[in-house]
């Protein structure tokens, strides 16, 4: 591991005026995906700046009935939050299938958004890897590929996003805020990690010199009527091959509302868009559970070992709906 200089910030003003006067640094929170990155040389910053003294580890209530969540809020408390398993099941559902609990006992909800893909070759030192080193080729595509995206992904890099929070959370509308020396920025959880295109190793619109400091959660009275479903090779601490958050709100019916984002086959947590939009006024049906999948994953493309992935996710979507439908209380 390369020797770095520390600094330890005791308050949000002091942490992003260190980000943007030393060149080269990070911020650490709880760690779990820096220090890792570190150790395998991937990560090599020249300052690590401590956060973990600010006061951003609060779950607080809205005026509008919205939540807020400090960006220090460690996973384990934000799943066992009752405002978050009682108005946003999806949420602690999908925390809870995502690390084992001393991951989560020490993983915040700033880190688990900023964390970095899990594909073999971006960890192998000795593979081509456009997002660890850009220019050098993506050995991924031709490569074991089997854990690799299907949507979103580029002749420059197929690496899935490997967060589990970051997929519930897009499904429910979350909003980032960012804090730096110009002031605060608020950005849609959905816009805030980018496609890889031809630069994979951007990965997010953050700037280098800002802080997450929360997520917002909008009301949104369906999710109360939501889940996560996680399909991946064993029960515990592994990720998702396929993963599905899904909210769904049906009258006489007829769906009325609905929210979807798929995990484990994009290159960003991925909101499922067009199937939304196929289900929206469309009888509560598996025919139409199905058609909606089907949308969605017209435009994947699979790759030796992971074609599989775009069945496996159209029938985990159907699934996770007729769960709701019979089981989560839809009428």
């Amino acid at each position: 591991m390369k020797t770095f200089a520390y600094l330890s910030a005791p308050d949000v003003p002091s942490a992003v005026r260190a980000i943007s006067t030393e060149p080269g640094a990070k911020f650490l929170g709880g760690g779990t995906n820096l220090v890792d990155l570190m150790r395998e040389g991937v990560e090599a910053p020249d300052t690590v700046i401590d956060i973990t003294r600010l006061p951003l580890t609060g779950v607080e209530e809205l005026p509008d009935g919205g939540v807020r969540i400090g960006a220090l809020v460690r996973n384990s408390h934000l799943a066992a939050n009752q405002l978050i398993r009682s108005r946003y099941p999806l949420l602690s559902q999908a925390i809870l299938t995502g690390a084992s609990a001393q991951l989560r006992n020490m993983a915040t909800v700033g880190g688990n958004l900023l964390q970095r893909t899990r594909c073999l070759y971006f960890y192998d030192s000795a593979a081509a890897c456009n997002k660890r080193e850009p220019g050098s080729g993506c050995d991924a595509i031709g490569g074991f590929n089997r854990g690799n995206a299907i949507l979103g992904a580029s002749e420059s890099c197929i690496a899935t996003h490997p967060s589990d929070m970051a997929v519930a959370l897009v499904a429910l509308d979350a909003v980032v805020e960012v804090e730096s020396v110009r002031g605060t920025r608020r950005i849609p959880l959905v816009d805030f990690h980018r496609l890889p295109g031809t630069t994979p190793q951007v990965e997010t619109v953050l700037e280098a010199d800002e802080l997450i400091t929360a997520v917002e959660l909008p009301p949104l009275p369906l999710a109360a009527t939501s889940r996560y479903r996680k399909v991946r090779d064993r029960a515990s601490y592994a990720f998702a091959l396929v993963s599905v958050a899904a909210a769904l709100e049906v009258e006489g019916g007829v769906v009325t509302g609905v929210r979807i984002a798929l995990g484990g086959v994009a290159t960003k947590p991925w909101r499922a868009h067009e199937a939304e939009r196929v289900l929206l006024g469309a009888p509560a049906t598996d025919e139409s559970f199905r058609r909606a999948a089907e949308a969605e994953l017209a435009p994947a493309v699979g790759r030796s070992q992971n074609e599989f992935k775009i069945e496996l996710a159209q029938r985990a979507i159907v699934a996770t709906l007729r769960t709701l439908l019979t089981e989560g209380g839809a009428a």
